[in-house]
């Protein structure tokens, strides 16, 4: 069985639709690690588009919690500024849909949750304090890679919609559960559509300019 692992969406329906392009018809099932929603201009439409998907089970992240609970308890003024707009244009009907995701899925060895610890882990993170007890595989940082700790293996996905080198570049795995192989996958996104829409739709400038400076292809 072969299943695509990925996460971070942040409203980037350009980029998830094109995951689901260019991996459905080879894919038996799909996992989410959370944050479907915030930063991008179409919350509401990913968290509907998920719920075509069949075989597709979908994890809570820090942002699906902080929209079932309303408020933001960051001091990122960045992060801030986007909760403020995109809350405000939040469904309330999805928040009952965004409540039902799990916390966590255990795929053969490996345990697949948003973070582990509710820490950011990069590539270089020190993790000698972090209890790996598993295999892991993570989000949350927005960055791909593959660390290794007392034997376990710990992936991080990087981010489908909000790659905070190249916000243009789109991240991913995909694990065949017969083989064992893990792939780290990406591709190039328009986000161009993003950042038109959210002039469209009125974001701060903070925001806009948050993205133009991350374009890889600029």
């Amino acid at each position: 069985m072969k299943v695509v692992i990925f996460g971070d969406v942040h409203g980037n329906i350009v980029a998830l639709e094109r995951l689901f392009e260019i991996e459905k018809s080879d894919t038996d099932a799909f996992v989410c690690h959370g944050d479907v929603v915030n930063y991008g201009p179409w919350t509401n439409e990913c968290v509907q588009f998920l719920q075509t998907i069949p075989n597709c089970v979908i994890l809570k992240g820090n942002h699906e919690h902080y929209f079932i609970d309303g408020a933001y308890d960051g001091k990122n003024v960045i992060a801030q500024t986007f909760y403020q707009h995109c809350y405000k244009n939040f469904n309330p009907s999805l928040v009952n849909v965004i409540k039902g995701y799990q916390n966590k899925f255990e795929l053969q060895n490996f345990t697949i949750q948003h973070t582990i610890g509710n820490q950011y882990i990069f590539k270089d993170t020190d993790i000698s304090e972090i209890k790996i007890d598993t295999n892991f595989i993570i989000g949350h940082s927005h960055q791909q890679f593959h660390l290794k700790k007392n034997g376990f293996d710990i992936y991080n996905t990087g981010s489908i919609g909000q790659n905070r080198e190249h916000i243009d570049l789109s991240c991913y795995l995909k694990y065949d559960t017969d083989t064992h192989q893990m792939e780290l996958k990406n591709f190039v996104h328009d986000v161009d559509k993003v950042i038109n829409q959210m002039k469209a739709d009125n974001y701060p400038q903070l925001c806009v300019d948050y993205y133009l400076s991350k374009k890889r292809y600029k």
